[in-house]
């Protein structure tokens, strides 16, 4: 009886120092996970990685000669706003696209707010990106006041215009995976956030009108006009990061 106890011990000892490795290496697996991203160029793709080499090749500021609080660093661009600052600075791409998919991953700070939007003009008389580019919203939904306007102002939203069909955001400080497609032809237009399509909507004719009718933007001239344009990244003055920005034209 005495070696049938020793031997269940030893039995028991070394299920124990088993799961332990499996749960070590669980861990560090989860650790080391790449997360999965949507359009990640290869040789080969047709995606175009917008966050490689030095900010100035792919961006410039909006109506601006200098980029100032952005840096893109080992892919990702981060944006912090300086002190005692009395104009914003948005971020567009060089290239102007028409029909395309966008994808990237986005981190928001605690109680910030930003969004990135498409068919942006560039004109030495609008201010801001947003007087002609239709926004994807990027919020802190809990500790932002603008999380307490309604869901479509909420982080994946068709800002003031079509609300998420359901909140996929992950908390504050976590990487969110975001992919736009955009496709007149088709006229279709979507917001799949990490991994559930929860935006769709058309991009022209009546569809398109209606929505603008109905949301804070119906009287707004210029907004929404322009099939062309310029990717763009707010500055709404909050920290923000975003990486992995990359994008495929549609043929």
């Amino acid at each position: 009886m005495k070696k049938l106890g020793l031997v269940l011990m030893a039995a028991a000892v070394t299920t124990i120092s088993c799961k332990n490795q499996e749960s070590e290496t669980s861990e560090n697996k989860a650790e080391n996970e790449e997360i999965v991203v949507t359009g990640k160029p290869t040789a080969n793709s047709d995606w175009k990685d917008l966050t490689k080499g030095d900010i100035n090749e792919n961006w410039k500021g909006y109506n601006r000669d200098s980029i100032t609080q952005w840096t893109l660093s080992d892919g990702t661009l981060h944006f912090v706003p300086k002190e005692g600052r009395n104009q914003s600075e948005n971020l567009i791409t060089k290239e102007a696209y028409t029909d395309f998919e966008l994808s990237m991953e986005w981190k928001i700070s605690e109680g910030g707010n930003s969004g990135f939007m498409w068919a942006v003009v560039e004109d030495a008389d609008l201010g801001e990106p947003y007087l002609t580019g239709p926004e994807i919203q990027v919020l802190d939904n809990e500790k932002h006041p603008d999380g307490k306007n309604g869901p479509n102002r909420h982080s994946g939203a068709l800002y003031d215009m079509v609300e998420p069909s359901e909140n996929v955001t992950k908390p504050v400080g976590e990487w969110n995976n975001v992919v736009l497609k955009i496709d007149h032809k088709a006229n279709e237009g979507s917001v799949t956030q990490n991994g559930v399509t929860i935006v769709e909507f058309p991009v022209e004719g009546d569809g398109w009108e209606e929505l603008v009718k109905n949301s804070k933007f119906a009287d707004w001239e210029r907004f929404g006009k322009s099939k062309s344009g310029h990717i763009a990244l707010q500055d709404h003055g909050h920290e923000v990061w975003f990486r992995n920005i990359t994008i495929k034209e549609l043929n």
